[in-house]
């Protein structure tokens, strides 16, 4: 007997803009039970130090994932004819505690990795990061990273606390959740308060790859060396929007510019295809700052991206159709 899968509510079936406003439509569970994968929100900005807003993040990028159908016509991902996938709705973080929230946080990424169900992330601010990778180690062991964003993450405190938006690989490292030599940190730039401000990062055995050095390049080549540094090591993808350069991205909280195209983007996240991922965020998206959601769109998509490089849905990717004639004498 073949198994059904859950499917998004097609464009055809409801209007975009009506139906539920789950991401990508798709039913809800209440738990991970049965399901390979699932999309979940973490609806907080109380550990952002500059503009607010992504608490907002979240739902934004739920609306804007309407318009995502579920083939992917590039690369053959065809996550819905494999996997079981819903959403599950948001974490109940306390928006007037952070720390309490990062054990909030923490308990419920424990039960969802419990189940073997892989967490897709709609973020909120990158503190986040920190309890998942928290979570995510007590059940796998030490992990693999790969961390897209326009800055380190790695400060020891900010304003004297501990655990805030820029400290969380720092947490992470310390409390030995990371396999240091399969770290990489890609798109890394902007201006900082000494010389040595990403030296931190290279002297723990980082790999760290700054914006410039992806200016006017295919990241499909690092991606090669990526995969092939990390092996089969249990991998965590995690991908902040400002990352992007603010002409693609302006809704975010802190905005550094000569980031990544948004094709750059897809060439990390579908680089990841073959690697042993075990779970993906894309967080700090700000909607207020970008009311024409572009931001949001961006990032819906690239969360659909790395559903399509999970290892099922690696493992059962459809045929592409052959190139015309044409394609063949252009390309």
């Amino acid at each position: 007997m073949s198994k059904t899968f859950n499917q998004p509510l097609g464009g055809n079936e409801m209007p975009r803009f009506g139906g539920p406003s789950t991401m990508m439509r798709l039913p809800t569970a209440d738990s991970c039970d049965g399901l390979d994968a699932c999309f979940i929100g973490i609806p907080m900005d109380i550990g952002a130090s500059n503009r607010p807003g992504t608490r907002f993040g979240p739902r934004q990028i739920r609306a804007e994932s309407a318009m995502i159908r579920p083939y992917n016509m590039a690369t053959g991902a065809a996550p819905f004819d494999c996997i079981q996938v819903a959403d599950i709705g948001d974490v109940a973080i306390n928006t007037f505690n952070l720390k309490a929230s990062v054990d909030i946080i923490t308990a419920r990424y424990a039960e969802i990795f419990a189940t073997g169900c892989i967490p897709l992330t709609l973020g909120g601010d990158h503190t986040i990061a920190w309890p998942i990778l928290k979570a995510a180690s007590g059940h796998h062991g030490p992990v693999a990273l790969i961390h897209v964003d326009a800055h380190a993450d790695i400060n020891d405190d900010m304003f004297g606390e501990k655990i805030a938006h820029g400290t969380p690989f720092r947490r992470a490292h310390e409390a030995g959740a990371l396999i240091n030599d399969k770290v990489f940190q890609i798109g890394l730039r902007g201006s900082g308060y000494s010389a040595d401000d990403f030296n931190w990062s290279r002297d723990q055995g980082f790999t760290v790859v700054p914006a410039e050095h992806c200016w006017q390049r295919s990241l499909t080549p690092l991606m090669d060396v990526v995969r092939e540094r990390i092996g089969d090591a249990p991998v965590y993808l995690t991908f902040d929007i400002d990352s992007l350069d603010p002409g693609i991205a302006p809704g975010t909280g802190t905005q550094e510019m000569g980031g990544l195209t948004s094709i750059q983007a897809l060439e990390i996240v579908r680089g990841c295809a073959g690697l042993n991922l075990i779970g993906c965020d894309l967080v700090e998206v700000s909607p207020p700052y970008d009311p024409s959601g572009t931001t949001a769109l961006l990032a819906s998509n690239l969360l659909y991206e790395m559903l399509c490089v999970l290892p099922k849905v690696d493992s059962h990717r459809r045929e592409n159709a052959p190139n015309d004639p044409l394609h063949e004498r252009i390309f």
